[in-house]
């Protein structure tokens, strides 16, 4: 009988997280459940995960840039 062996590779989770912030990832989600034709609850979300470097990078693109870079009041 052959034997199964297992090969635990923790840089393969590393690899898909480096290229997680690398690229960025966006979910977007909406949920809405109703009961005849009335609308109960409605859920929207977007998670958008991604290093600073990549939000920076892309916000200069579309102009959030002074926005990311203002210190909170």
């Amino acid at each position: 009988m052959a034997e199964v062996q297992k090969t635990g590779d923790a840089s393969g989770l590393a690899e898909v997280v480096d290229r997680i912030l690398d690229k960025g990832i966006v979910i977007d989600a909406f949920a809405r459940v109703s009961l005849v034709g009335i609308e109960l609850v409605s859920v929207e979300a977007r998670v958008v995960v991604a290093s600073v470097e990549t939000y920076l990078k892309y916000a200069e693109g579309i102009g959030l840039t002074a926005t990311a870079a203002a210190p909170a009041s």
